[in-house]
């Protein structure tokens, strides 16, 4: 380290971006120091705090340094470390929870509701700067054949995708549904097609989305969202529905047409966070008999267990980046997200 000081990103609320100078902190007790080499930006960044801040109390935005998609390399651990040391490459699960509550031991830090929760990037210092102090509970190895930018795409993003999938046991009988072509979208019909998956239905506002999501080959069919979607879908699967279905965009005109778009006796899973959805009970849920999951990211196990899984087929998350900036150029990072017709936005570090 050259300096006792680094400058980071925190985002003020009014769709802008500002640095602050910190200390770099030093590592106590069970935390590592990572050097920070990639740090994508989030959907919830977007809409929670970067245009304004959402949400009041304990989990609200605490005006810390953003960004809570990191991964970086280990350069210092404090005392009492069990498992990672200096050089060690890490992704990091986002939230640092009490680590003593039914969620934390089962590994779910996102569902913790203990006052010592604090998300990275939301209530502690995030990867929006040279340096991040974290747990080492929250590390998780980033095997070698992924880069930096895979690892900084895997425990929010394509986390949030893989929960929902395999928790519908999504596999190669299936069909699958996908409202909502933005990163959680594209991870999401990556990981169906490894999962076996062979025809994969996507629908989105965006123009450039749907293009980008065929060109990427991640789906069969990109449909515009608009009155005749659904009879597409139908007309695609000879009326049926598709198996399952998931909604990443958290829209509620998308959640209602995942949910109609759902065959008999299949499943659903809204992921996207926020707003309202309407719909007649009967006829859309209970009839068809349709399975409705809400799953909200994923735990630090399956984080591990998709990083081996994402390693051992040679997949690389990175394949939905389309745009990469430098910390210098946050502000743009942030402007290129939030206008929402691009695919993952990642701001980089220099080696």
């Amino acid at each position: 380290m050259n300096s006792t000081t680094m400058r980071g990103v925190v985002l003020p609320g009014n769709s802008t971006i500002e640095y602050r100078e910190v200390p770099v902190p030093a590592p106590g007790p069970g935390q590592v120091l990572v050097k920070m080499k990639a740090s994508s930006i989030c959907g919830s960044d977007i809409r929670a705090i970067y245009r304004e801040h959402l949400g009041k109390g304990p989990e609200a935005y605490q005006g810390v340094i953003a960004g809570h998609e990191p991964c970086g390399v280990i350069v210092e651990t404090g005392k009492g470390c069990k498992q990672f040391r200096e050089g060690d490459k890490v992704i990091l699960y986002h939230i640092s929870g009490c680590g003593v509550c039914d969620d934390c031991k089962a590994g779910y830090m996102i569902s913790c509701t203990s006052t010592h929760r604090a998300a990275y990037g939301w209530q502690r210092n995030g990867g929006h700067a040279t340096y991040l102090l974290a747990e080492e509970n929250t590390c998780v190895a980033l095997p070698d054949n992924l880069s930096y930018t895979d690892g900084a795409l895997i425990a929010c993003g394509f986390g949030t995708a893989w929960e929902a999938l395999t928790r519908m046991m999504v596999n190669g009988r299936d069909r699958l549904l996908i409202t909502g072509l933005g990163p959680v979208g594209l991870a999401a019909a990556m990981l169906g097609k490894s999962l076996g998956v062979r025809e994969i239905i996507g629908i989105d506002t965006s123009q450039q989305r749907c293009s980008l999501a065929l060109k990427l080959g991640l789906v069969s069919h990109a449909l515009a969202s608009d009155a005749h979607t659904l009879e597409a879908v139908m007309q695609l699967t000879n009326g049926h529905g598709c198996e399952a279905s998931i909604d990443c965009s958290g829209a509620a005109p998308a959640r209602l047409i995942a949910l109609q778009g759902t065959r008999h006796w299949g499943r659903c899973a809204f992921v996207g966070e926020g707003n309202t959805v309407s719909f007649d009970v009967s006829p859309l849920l209970i009839h068809p008999q349709i399975t409705l999951y809400g799953s909200w990211v994923t735990s630090l196990a399956h984080m591990s267990e998709l990083a081996a899984h994402l390693s051992r087929l040679d997949l690389h998350p990175e394949l939905t980046v389309t745009h990469r900036f430098p910390i210098q150029k946050a502000a743009e990072a942030y402007t290129t997200a939030d206008e929402g017709q691009s695919g993952k936005v990642v701001i980089t570090f220099e080696e």
